[in-house]
């Protein structure tokens, strides 16, 4: 167990006896310091200091990085090597030039979060935040609640995040930080963390709270959504699943070493945990690089990235569904049924199966990759249909002029997001996430007609 001497949040007091009055109280505290603080300050302030706090963050020295590092993976889901990956391709997406930019994008003029900014020679416009957020916070991922807290400071509201019980050290860290840089920021911010389905607890939480935000399974989201009073702003993010697509020229345009090295990347952040990693690969069957050639290939680099990011240890249930897995393939692969498996020796560190069943299929994650043969695009899609609904991103190699060809092609279909492969798990800063404003689904807007 780490040693937590910082005491600030309800999460870093052990055994805190918490009840629908505490909640109750915090959520009235957090409207209270909110206006006085948060709804005094303009963006440039608020910008400067998540960028200043996401600055520590990148250094290898910052304490609390440091203690989020040396901290088991028990609490934060990950080894140290990966846990720093994903730290630093988070944070350094965090820049004066990225925020402003994303208040542009989602409101045109980012100072109508402080002022009416002009819409027509007539007409202006304001937009105002929910005056207090309760996150209901993801289990797997720390990067989504860090950017999440950061996008409800930029719409001036206050935030109570209920964490998963064990589940709370890295956003209550990085709500150190934030107190660190700027107390009035983190006195706009609660952080606890208990079992979900507590009704007493949760159901206090909700009726405060005036939009709720709930990220993880379906069954999560949607029982959180069942259970809130009438009127009350819901924002859900569900289950997604995501696949990478190499074209047959990629490796003529890109070289073939790189295309092995960005599906790589994409296989190892974050151990594959998360909607944006990608379960199968597909590869163009009439190109030079054939999906036997690429898994035998990738197979060879996840090896080698086992050794410098490793994936650390895995639950008895975690490991023992890749085991299943592995097995069910070993069978297919030994009576010559079209499939092939390499694996780590004496480990289940990584995986790849090429197989020629084109249909999709869920990994059991945790560097567990399938490599599938597909003719073109529109095969894909096809094949895809009882999927529709559940992409999230898919990650091409191709040249830019076919990436902006399949991208039209996948965005008229229903993807919500292409990228090149081996960005995937790491959007932009602004990414609209299952398609949706980032911002935008939080806010009101008041108008001004001056004639």
């Amino acid at each position: 167990m780490l040693d937590f001497s910082l005491d600030y949040f309800l999460a870093d007091k052990e055994g805190a006896d918490l009840s629908d009055t505490l909640i109750a109280e915090a959520c009235q505290t957090l409207r209270a310091n909110r206006e006085e603080y948060l709804v005094q300050v303009g963006n440039e302030s608020i910008i400067s200091k998540l960028v200043e706090a996401a600055s520590l963050w990148l250094s290898p020295d910052y304490e609390l990085r440091k203690m989020a590092l040396a901290a088991s993976p028990e609490e934060t889901g990950f080894p140290r090597e990966v846990l720093a990956s994903g730290l630093d391709a988070c944070f350094s997406e965090w820049t004066q030039e990225n925020f402003f930019g994303l208040l542009s994008q989602e409101f045109g003029d980012a100072t109508r979060l402080q002022s009416f900014g002009s819409l027509s020679s007539h007409s202006l416009a304001m937009v105002h935040g929910p005056q207090l957020i309760a996150h209901v916070a993801p289990g797997n991922l720390p990067a989504p609640i860090f950017q999440s807290i950061a996008f409800g400071l930029l719409l001036r509201s206050a935030q109570f995040v209920k964490c998963a019980s064990g589940k709370s050290l890295l956003p209550r860290l990085f709500g150190h930080s934030l107190h660190y840089v700027e107390p009035g920021l983190a006195s706009s911010l609660e952080i606890a963390e208990w079992d979900g389905g507590n009704e007493t607890l949760e159901g206090e939480l909700f009726r405060k709270a005036d939009c709720i935000v709930a990220t993880g399974s379906d069954e999560t989201v949607g029982a959180v959504r069942n259970r809130l009073p009438l009127g009350k702003r819901f924002v859900g993010y569900g289950h997604r699943v995501s696949l990478g697509y190499v074209e047959q020229l990629a490796n003529e345009v890109m070289g073939t070493q790189t295309i092995i090295s960005r599906a790589a990347d994409d296989v190892v952040a974050w151990n594959q945990h998360g909607c944006l990693s990608p379960h199968v690969i597909y590869v163009e069957e009439f190109g030079n690089l054939k999906p036997e050639r690429f898994a035998e290939m990738l197979s060879e680099e996840l090896a080698a990235r086992s050794e410098t990011l490793p994936r650390g240890e895995l639950s008895t249930k975690e490991a023992g569904a890749i085991a299943n897995m592995r097995r069910f393939y070993k069978i297919r692969s030994a009576n010559n049924v079209g499939a092939i498996l390499w694996e780590s020796e004496d480990t289940t560190e990584w995986t790849v199966v090429q197989e020629d069943e084109k249909q999709f299929q869920n990994s059991p994650l945790n560097r567990f990759i399938f490599v599938k043969p597909i003719e073109h695009l529109d095969e894909l899609m096809h094949i895809l249909e009882q999927y529709r609904e559940n992409i999230s991103t898919v990650g091409i190699a191709a040249s830019e002029a076919k990436l902006r060809e399949f991208a039209l092609k996948l965005g008229t279909w229903g993807v919500p997001r292409v990228c090149p492969l081996g960005k995937m798990q790491r959007p932009p800063l602004a990414w609209r996430h299952d398609g949706r404003p980032p911002l935008a689904d939080f806010i009101r807007w008041t108008d001004l007609e001056t004639i």
